[in-house]
């Protein structure tokens, strides 16, 4: 089985009784990730929840048959659950599907990857599989969203305001449920008793995140503006930002990069894309001239070294938690530095 955001929600009750392997993949992390927690609140028994690392599973491709295969302590129901980059699972699951006996649920987020990838290629077929694909929503979809998160928890929200938290969250839907979630909260709303949110509440709520938060530190960095950073750095130390939220942002911003970057092509106008991204509600105004630079910044093999390095990142922080703000502050600064070199090793000026 194969499936895009579009359709996902469709077919998500019917792959969950029937699929028993499912590869999340796409350049919307958030959305894959998403997608894989739904399908895992749907299994008829989902049980215990076993994580790997691709990366294990790449060095031990037998390892994901012998645990999807193996029964819990007290021989209760489980699931497994990949989190991975690109291909590096694809033996580990050719492997899997090799086997005789029954195995348990396993599901796969896999950054970097497409369904074009070899693994996707491998489980697209089959009945028992499910392969979905995911791009990052639009400014106007995530706003959809975020209005619909709202009516779930009782919150009556306009579209500016919607829109607002979009922003906020750089489109990330984890952090936009964080958001309204937080916001329901302050305002007592719940779907018994529902609130319509005022700007005061935003504003309270959103002040340690909003734009003039993260938002500043991500322009600074992928624009290679490196003489700001250890300023935006100490600020987020101020702030008190989570370092992993805060990567989320970068996440986000890089997998709207790739999307635009495809749109573009090699020999494409950045300013004119931005402006049609613009006139079409898919780019917000204030992010044009950011989104431009960042553009001309981060083009081809160096775009994708930047989703890699950012997949990087995320599992450091995630292994040394106590070390993820100074591990995130050196990774950003080095960031910065490939966002500032330009070809035959000019600098830009800041």
């Amino acid at each position: 089985m194969k499936a895009t955001q579009k359709d996902f929600k469709g077919l998500a009750l019917r792959a969950a009784r029937e699929a028993r392997v499912f590869f999340f993949c796409g350049p919307d992390d958030s959305g894959a990730q998403d997608a894989a927690e739904t399908i895992a609140g749907l299994l008829p028994e989902a049980g215990e929840r076993v994580e790997l690392a691709g990366s294990d599973l790449r060095k031990d491709p037998v390892r994901l048959g012998d645990e999807a295969r193996s029964t819990s302590l007290f021989g209760d129901a489980r699931h497994i659950w990949v989190r991975a980059s690109g291909d590096e699972v694809h033996d580990a699951v050719e492997t899997l599907l090799a086997g005789e006996a029954e195995a348990c649920p396993v599901l796969i987020v896999a950054s970097s990857a497409t369904d074009k990838s070899r693994t996707a290629k491998l489980l697209a077929n089959r009945p028992d599989a499910l392969v979905a694909m995911f791009y990052p929503p639009d400014l106007r979809s995530m706003a959809d969203t975020v209005r619909t998160m709202g009516d779930a928890a009782g919150l009556r929200l306009t579209g500016e305001q919607a829109e607002r938290i979009a922003r906020t969250v750089a489109l990330d839907s984890r952090l936009a449920q964080s958001e309204v979630t937080k916001l329901a909260l302050y305002l007592d709303a719940s779907k018994e008793a529902p609130r319509t949110a005022d700007n005061a509440a935003l504003d309270a709520v959103t002040a340690g995140t909003d734009d003039d938060g993260f938002m500043s530190l991500v322009n600074a960095v992928l624009a290679g503006e490196t003489a700001k950073v250890p300023g935006e750095l100490a600020r987020m130390r101020e702030l008190g930002l989570n370092p992993v939220g805060l990567l989320l942002a970068f996440e986000r911003r890089a997998a709207q990069l790739v999307q635009l970057a495809a749109k573009l092509g090699p020999r494409g106008n950045p300013v004119e894309l931005i402006d049609a991204e613009s006139q079409a509600r898919r780019v917000f105004w204030k992010d044009k001239r950011d989104l431009i630079t960042q553009l001309k910044a981060w083009r081809g093999r160096k775009l994708a070294r930047l989703v890699d390095r950012l997949i990087d990142l995320h599992r450091q922080l995630l292994a040394n938690s106590q070390n993820a703000e100074l591990l995130l502050s050196q990774g950003l600064a080095d960031i910065a530095r490939a966002a500032a070199a330009r070809p035959g090793g000019a600098r830009r000026r800041d």
